[in-house]
């Protein structure tokens, strides 16, 4: 339960998510993480993997032939985060959860063509890269409770999708990540274009000034393996040296001056966003059900996918 009052502690929410059992509470916990303790870092890490696993040449394929997120880049990324939110917000029990699974499974059914590997690489991506980029640049790193919670909740996430071959830990999951990552993240044209794409929308919401620093700095957030798969040349030592030192003193900054959040995102568990301004209906988000059979024709495809 996400807990409203103030608190002075800077590690008073990391108390209370100690003398839980992530292996039953794993929701409490991911929920304090992503709505108090790291609503920022979460996001961004979010947005980090899910850039990842849209960059395999096979998802890239699929993705750019829908144009899904090519040519209505701004709707499908705010689908996905609405559907993600929901399931952090009310927690994989509740009626209006199990209603994004069932869509978010609907969206993926043409798509039953995909290795059964890339589906686990997707839900590996939202467990791994948040974590890692905690470990780096949040003003503290999760506890083992915490990173218990975070692999329960996408196992839990990953078995309602029918996602098959998930690991039995966070350390083996760690373990076949990295593997599979090393061997099938490689350059492609699909990617390229996904990604700039992508890219294109972040940028327009940058202060003017930085604006020609853009490209260098976005890149900067991505691993070698990531810019060699979406075409993105190294930036120059200076940028990169620049935003590592910006996002650790942000970290020193929020750990010895900042406080606990007195009240979590999306406090009254309503999402908006630029496509959905006056609210949404889960089973509306994501591509419109007539346009399946033209998905399953332009991406290659077959029907099914997980139920």
């Amino acid at each position: 339960m996400i807990h409203n009052r103030p608190v002075s502690n800077r590690f008073a929410n990391l108390t209370r998510v100690q003398a839980l059992d992530p292996d039953r509470d794993y929701h409490d916990i991911y929920q304090q993480m992503v709505r108090v303790e790291f609503p920022f870092d979460l996001k961004l890490g979010l947005n980090l993997g899910f850039n990842r696993s849209f960059s395999t040449p096979a998802v890239a394929r699929v993705l750019a032939g829908t144009g899904e997120l090519t040519e209505r880049t701004q709707k499908r990324r705010d689908d996905t985060g609405i559907l993600m939110y929901e399931l952090v917000i009310n927690g994989l029990d509740h009626p209006r959860s199990r209603a994004a699974i069932r869509r978010i499974n609907q969206i993926h059914r043409p798509y039953r063509g995909l290795p059964a590997e890339e589906y686990l690489y997707v839900l590996a991506c939202c467990a791994v890269i948040p974590l890692r980029w905690l470990d780096r640049y949040a003003w503290r790193k999760p506890c083992c409770h915490e990173r218990q919670a975070t692999f329960r909740f996408y196992a839990e996430l990953g078995r309602l999708m029918n996602v098959t071959g998930i690991p039995d830990d966070l350390a083996a999951l760690e373990t076949w990540f990295d593997t599979y990552d090393a061997e099938n993240l490689k350059p492609n044209e699909a990617a390229v274009a996904i990604e700039k794409a992508t890219r294109s929308l972040l940028l327009g919401k940058l202060p003017r000034p930085l604006v020609p620093l853009g490209d260098a700095m976005v890149s900067a957030l991505y691993d070698d393996r990531l810019r060699a798969a979406t075409g993105l040349r190294e930036p120059a030592w200076p940028v990169r040296s620049a935003v590592h030192t910006l996002l650790r003193a942000r970290a020193g900054f929020l750990r010895h001056f900042g406080r606990p959040r007195a009240v979590p995102r999306f406090p009254d568990g309503r999402l908006t966003t630029s496509t959905y301004p006056d609210g949404y209906e889960i089973q509306d988000l994501g591509p419109k059900p007539r346009d399946d059979d033209d998905l399953v024709r332009r991406s290659g495809g077959q029907e099914g996918g997980p139920e």
